[in-house]
């Protein structure tokens, strides 16, 4: 997602390449292109990494953006040694959960749990961290939050009690059968919006759908099951909008 606030031009966990994978050649390929060629991307300030999974770290894009533009790129803590084997003189700041890196006299990245896990290869299994963000800005908090299983609910809750309101929520809402395997990691519809209640009800925009085959779940399916969430809560239709790959959303201050 191009995040653009305050001036800034902020990246969540770019993927311009083809195959989330460590191969060019094998493992999930895109089923749709990004929804704005590379070069038409305005400069890039700042890049945020939640996690390490392929389908959010992705090198080449990183070598790329780095190339071009310099950002700095905030990460969980352990990611940016992962970053620096291809790109050695990256700026990258790390923080643990409930870190704070200050952007601009007006804008902090806040580093908040999530409940998802990290790995690379079969050796490398939670070395390095995962996270959600928690963007402060004078024209309301927005919330990332990369990969996540919906566990109790309670780093949602920790978070709103935390930063009081949000204007903006990223939640992801796909890649989430089957059950028994995925929902640690990947919350689906109903979830989302059980996550996006307990962050007080902001504005939503659904994540992590119709771009990699991840899981047994259909490419229309994310959409198909949000809208019969969304349909069970009246409010929730005019604060959650889902957004094809290329579209916009000017989200005005509360």
């Amino acid at each position: 997602t191009l995040i653009q606030t305050q001036g800034l031009n902020i990246l969540t966990d770019p993927v311009w390449s083809d195959r989330a994978s460590p191969f060019s050649w094998l493992g999930p390929k895109r089923v749709h292109p990004p929804g704005i060629h590379f070069a038409d991307l305005p400069p890039i300030d700042l890049v945020l990494i939640s996690h390490n999974h392929y389908d959010h770290l992705d090198l080449p894009t990183i070598k790329r953006l780095w190339q071009r533009d310099r950002p700095t790129i905030i990460t969980p803590l352990g990611n940016d040694t992962i970053i620096r084997r291809v790109v050695a003189e990256a700026q990258v700041q790390t923080a643990d959960w409930h870190g704070q890196i200050s952007i601009s006299p007006t804008v902090d990245v806040h580093l908040e749990p999530m409940h998802h896990w990290s790995a690379r290869s079969p050796f490398d299994h939670n070395r390095a961290l995962w996270a959600a963000f928690v963007l402060t800005t004078p024209g309301g908090n927005i919330y990332f939050a990369g990969d996540s299983g919906f566990g109790k609910g309670d780093y949602f809750r920790a978070a709103k009690t935390k930063h009081a309101s949000f204007r903006l929520a990223l939640l992801p809402i796909g890649s989430y059968d089957p059950r028994w395997f995925m929902a640690y990691g990947h919350m689906n519809p109903e979830e989302a919006l059980q996550a996006w209640d307990m962050l007080g009800r902001p504005y939503m925009l659904p994540t992590h759908y119709r771009t990699f085959a991840l899981a047994d779940t259909g490419y229309a399916t994310p959409l198909v099951d949000l809208e019969k969430a969304v349909n069970a809560r009246s409010e929730a239709s005019e604060r959650i909008r889902p957004l094809m790959a290329g579209e916009h959303w000017w989200i005005g201050v509360q």
